[in-house]
């Protein structure tokens, strides 16, 4: 029964700490290597930062883009702040005898939910920021969206066919 109950507590402790890293990265600038993921192919910072030199922004626009950049940074130490309490919690729980997994899921949550929050904030910020381009800028960032739209497709085609071709012929 002891065997058992470590192993129902090893399994929540790492659903605990994944849902909680999934939490960090889903802040702009992800960590470091991330590749395209659900949000973060497309997220507006991303395109706007790859295009920034093309974009030959006005006065006004680039203290936007500096507040904005700034304000990104934040979130994600702040995100960073939010993933070390769910893991100082969790390290917590797992030193007592009898773990409440109920306590870091609840800490989990609130850690989530802000980090959720604070992304939405920088996202905001950034839209703001697309708003006051002139038609001309619009362009080049509608040009790239669907550059790199075109490319995820070819890729996610591309991947397709690799998975059938593994599968073998359909019976």
């Amino acid at each position: 029964m002891n065997s058992r109950f470590a192993r129902v507590a090893g399994v929540m402790a790492a659903a605990l700490i994944a849902a909680g890293s999934q939490a960090a990265l889903a802040q702009p600038g992800g960590g470091p290597g991330r590749g395209p993921g659900p949000d973060h192919g497309l997220a507006i910072e991303h395109v706007l930062a790859s295009l920034k030199t093309q974009l030959n922004l006005n006065t006004s626009q680039q203290v936007m883009w500096d507040n904005a950049v700034a304000h990104a940074k934040s979130a994600r130490a702040s995100t960073r702040g939010g993933m070390d309490q769910v893991q100082a919690a969790l390290k917590a729980e797992l030193a007592k005898a009898e773990p409440d997994f109920a306590a870091v899921a609840t800490i989990a949550d609130q850690a989530q939910a802000s980090n959720q929050a604070a992304r939405k904030q920088v996202r905001d910020e950034w839209l703001r920021l697309y708003a006051t381009f002139s038609p001309a800028q619009k362009a080049v960032v509608r040009d790239a969206l669907r550059e790199r739209v075109a490319r995820m497709e070819a890729f996610r085609d591309k991947m397709k066919e690799r998975f059938q071709s593994r599968q073998g012929p359909a019976s």
